[in-house]
């Protein structure tokens, strides 16, 4: 491809790293996502996506869409006065888009790692201030995970610190306990760890980060009355549906959760976003204001690819549910911990994820690129079992068949399902 039709793309990863990809002015993001796990050497980025920084927000990409729809007109234009003013590379950022409380749902290691990454930068900016017990254990498994078994030197003995706080603590909890505190307490929650493989350590650090709320969910700002010039109201996308929050003096207030099986109707028209809970008349359903249509777009294509991802899901978490709990009773009645049910032992790739093809047929459906588009959303009974049970079947026999996919955003293919349980309607106008 001549030099002159290329352009490079910085893309920054969630361990801090960074790769410079060279990609054609006509390029879509979905050039870009394959590039990028090309040179991670990661088959499968189910989990992540890349974003763009619009307004000072993340906003995830339409992968099917080119890279001119989100950065500046002079994109296309060749090198000189467009490079003049424009002195660094385009940025974009792969970040976590679906976030899930089980690690064993990652097919490989790397993009494991990548995912604990993003949660130990989430956990550092977390606000949970009730739960500060649950910060000095996760920063026990990010140590034991990072450095391995550590033995508490003797007393009397000086303390060699051996890592620094701000890496492993909120800056609240820092100022409120000091960092010498932080440093003799650290390493005896640490040393408490000892045995425990890096890979378990990653495992219990991303189950017990989902217990803190600001963690595993993505927020969108929106505005409650279409002529406030910041919107003061948060909509959270969490790990089981949407909750709705306002923001006062900077701190977030929870209004509503809803989860999907609660969520009847989500409605966009243009800038406009109404969300009809379950079960209650017309007129008790909430409006708010997304600011512009595009924003619309891409957070309906957020939610609906999210209410899809979380039906798929259901049989393969049930079932990690199921074979944790034998492996606990097997492990109570024996002096040993068995590895017999582990779905992800090392060396084996293997375990009940789901590539981008496989929550195809879910049910979820929406298309945000026309106007006057109706689409309804509702999940297959008889499909999402028999797809999480085929994926199961494969992690449970230890073969590393997880497919990986293209990352396809919703079709517009219109569903209709008798059943009224878990369905979401979507409506675009």
């Amino acid at each position: 491809m001549s030099a002159k039709l290329e352009r490079t793309v910085c893309v920054l990863l969630p361990n801090k790293k960074q790769l410079d990809i060279r990609v054609g002015v006509s390029s879509t993001g979905q050039d870009v996502f394959s590039r990028v796990a090309e040179l991670l050497g990661i088959k499968e980025l189910y989990f992540f996506g890349l974003t763009v920084l619009k307004d000072n927000e993340h906003i995830f990409l339409d992968l099917e869409e080119k890279l001119t729809k989100y950065f500046p007109k002079d994109w296309r234009q060749d090198s000189g006065k467009a490079s003049l003013r424009r002195p660094f590379p385009l940025l974009l950022f792969l970040k976590v888009q679906y976030y899930v409380e089980n690690g064993r749902l990652f097919c490989e290691r790397r993009a494991r790692h990548l995912y604990y990454s993003d949660l130990r930068e989430r956990v550092l900016r977390s606000e949970c201030r009730q739960q500060e017990e649950v910060y000095f254990q996760l920063a026990g498994y990010a140590l034991q995970a990072d450095l391995g078994d550590h033995s508490l030197q003797r007393e009397g003995l000086e303390v060699t610190p051996y890592f620094h706080p701000k890496d492993y603590f909120p800056p609240w909890i820092i100022a409120k306990r000091g960092v010498d505190y932080l440093l003799c307490h650290g390493p005896k929650v640490h040393q408490e760890l000892c045995g425990m493989s890096p890979r378990d350590s990653i495992l219990s650090f991303i189950r017990d980060s989902c217990q803190l709320e600001d963690v595993p969910v993505t927020f969108y700002r929106l505005q409650k009355d279409k002529r406030e010039e910041k919107g003061t109201a948060l909509l959270g996308l969490t790990l089981r549906g949407m909750q709705v929050y306002q923001e006062v003096n900077n701190t977030r207030q929870l209004l509503y959760d809803f989860p999907w099986s609660n969520v009847g109707r989500l409605t966009f028209l243009g800038k406009k976003f109404e969300i009809q809970p379950d079960g209650l008349p017309s007129a008790r359903k909430l409006v708010y204001y997304t600011g512009s249509s595009f924003r619309s777009r891409h957070l309906l294509l957020h939610l609906s690819s999210s209410h899809q991802l979380y039906l798929s899901l259901q049989p393969a978490l049930k079932r990690l549910r199921q074979l944790e709990e034998s492996k606990e009773k097997k492990s109570y009645r024996e002096s040993y911990i068995s590895d017999d049910l582990d779905l992800d032992p090392p060396g084996s790739e293997s375990s009940p994820g789901l590539s981008r093809r496989s929550t195809g047929s879910s049910g979820i459906e929406a298309d945000a690129r026309q106007h006057g588009v109706y689409a309804e959303v509702t999940s297959l009974e008889g499909e999402a079992p028999q797809q999480g049970e085929k994926c199961l079947s494969s992690a449970t026999s230890r073969s590393s068949s997880c497919t990986s996919g293209s990352h396809t955003g919703p079709k517009a293919r219109p569903w209709r399902e008798e059943g009224e349980k878990n369905r979401l309607l979507l409506f675009v106008e």
